[in-house]
């Protein structure tokens, strides 16, 4: 019997009355594990009260008793971490290891956040005027929401949830419908880490539930995750309704390799970026462009390695796990057929995978398509799977126009032992974040995530100081008070101020 999978309101948990529900699968077995509940607008206003009638008194906590249940947060999600890896492999299909570290990184985050007081110190001017000072302050916004993809069921949320909060917001979390148990085990834990009720909420849904946190007039600010088309369907209809909006959308991540690079490293950092959690990552590797002479060598030694990943159910100790749905297995297959009818050679071809996992699983293996070109749907379109293409340049320069050319600015690397050109392409390329002999240019905490172009809308990144930016309003107060000595008996003599 599939588990009903329910909101975390008030700080309890809230079975939806919609009627309307989505079944949630194990992606390894393709069984249908649970029934989510698909909220209504009635349930999401239910939430947003809750979150609004909370604000104030979080907004008045002091720092450090909203610090004090950040450590504690932190402790118990420390003690308790392969809890939540366990659920994000039986719903997203990720191995053990790869969901480990997707609440690892996440965790740093809460970490951050822990030190944000620190970030939230004011400025102060004496006697900007005479008599006068000036000082400024930053304040929370109030109800905020996030709305999460489903790659990164835990991790994604953790870059905004624990800033909001740390900074006095309230928070309503939008989970995607197709993993949406960890929200609740987070829900869960931040209890009984004594954050007071209505802080954390969580509304399970679709596009109901979506169009309503854009539309309601107490919700203060949307941070989203998702592909371009979405990101920029948030931020244009969250902005029109006056609210801050924080858009990351999709990429098409590129790693230039220079003919003096060192070639196996190389061959590592693709297989390992293009294929771990099956490819559905922003920032994953999806495209590599070899330059001059190299792209033979390069591609012989990313196949033997793809080769010998074992794909499989995350819980048996595979290298990489099944797609999320069998839908969008269907669709990244489907992009594979195209690329080989529109002139790519299949080098690798995950579609004959053998998998170490039920029959009815989500399969799709590891995929090498070589001689791309940039008018090939395969190159063109976010495939957001375990397909890597191969595009060939002869030049240094003519993979800078390639990569600066494309639509999307995400993520990208340089893979090189030429210091001077690895400082040249972080100087020009137009990608938000960038790698040198790195894969997976994720910056740390204390930085901020965020692309370029089609990318990123609106003008604030994830996390770090732009993250507490984003998730506060700052105030500067112009003072001037009386000298107390301007009353009273004064027997000196008179002197101009």
């Amino acid at each position: 019997m599939p588990t009903l999978i329910p909101h975390w309101i008030d700080g309890a948990l809230r079975e939806g009355t919609s009627g309307r529900t989505a079944d949630v699968t194990d992606p390894a077995t393709g069984e249908v594990t649970g029934q989510v509940a698909l909220a209504s607008t009635e349930e999401v206003d239910a939430a947003v009260a809750a979150a609004t009638a909370a604000f104030p008194r979080w907004r008045d906590t002091s720092l450090t008793k909203r610090s004090a249940v950040l450590f504690t947060f932190r402790e118990l999600l420390n003690e308790r971490k392969p809890e939540l890896a366990e659920i994000i492999t039986a719903e997203h299909g990720k191995v053990l290891d790869d969901a480990l570290g997707e609440v690892s990184r996440g965790q740093e985050v809460v970490e951050f956040a822990c030190g944000v007081p620190h970030l939230l110190k004011g400025g102060f001017t004496e006697n900007a005027s005479t008599g006068v000072d000036v000082h400024s302050v930053r304040q929370p916004l109030g109800p905020v929401a996030v709305i999460s993809p489903f790659n990164f069921p835990a991790m994604v949320p953790m870059w905004f949830f624990p800033v909001a909060i740390a900074t006095g917001n309230t928070v309503i979390l939008k989970p995607s419908e197709k993993d949406p148990s960890a929200a609740l085990w987070v829900a869960e834990l931040w209890k009984e880490a004594g954050l007071p009720d209505g802080v954390f909420n969580v509304v399970q849904g679709d596009k109901v539930a979506v169009d309503r946190l854009l539309e309601h007039p107490d919700v203060q600010s949307v941070s989203f995750v998702g592909s371009t088309p979405i990101a920029r369907y948030v931020y244009e209809n969250g902005t029109r309704a006056g609210k801050r909006v924080q858009a990351l959308g999709g990429a098409k991540n590129h790693m230039l390799v220079l003919p003096d690079a060192d070639l196996d490293l190389a061959a590592d950092a693709a297989v390992n970026a293009g294929f771990g959690s099956a490819g559905e990552r922003c920032m994953a590797i999806s495209t590599l462009v070899a330059v001059g002479g190299v792209g033979d060598d390069l591609v012989a030694r990313i196949a033997a390695r793809a080769a010998t990943l074992r794909t499989g159910d995350g819980r048996r100790g595979c290298d990489m796990g099944p797609l999320v749905t069998r839908e969008h297995r269907d669709r990244v297959a489907g992009y594979i057929e195209a690329g080989e009818e529109q002139g790519a050679k299949v080098v690798v071809d995950g579609r004959d995978v053998q998998p170490d996992g039920g029959g009815n699983g989500f399969w799709l293996g590891p995929t090498v398509l070589d001689h791309v070109s940039t008018d090939m749907t395969v190159y063109t379109d976010e495939i957001f799977g375990p397909v890597l293409v191969v595009l060939r340049v002869d030049t240094y320069e003519q993979g800078l126009q390639l990569i600066n050319s494309n639509e999307y600015g995400n993520g990208t690397t340089i893979f090189t032992n030429d210091g001077g050109a690895a400082r040249r392409f972080q100087s020009e390329v137009q990608v938000g974040m960038v790698g040198i002999n790195v894969p997976i240019p994720v910056p740390m905490a204390y930085y901020s995530f965020g692309g370029w172009k089609n990318s990123l809308f609106g003008d604030a990144h994830a996390h770090g100081t732009e993250g507490v930016h984003f998730f506060t309003r700052g105030k500067v107060i112009t003072s001037r008070w009386l000298d107390p000595s301007h009353g009273g008996l004064n027997l000196g003599f008179p002197q101009n101020a």
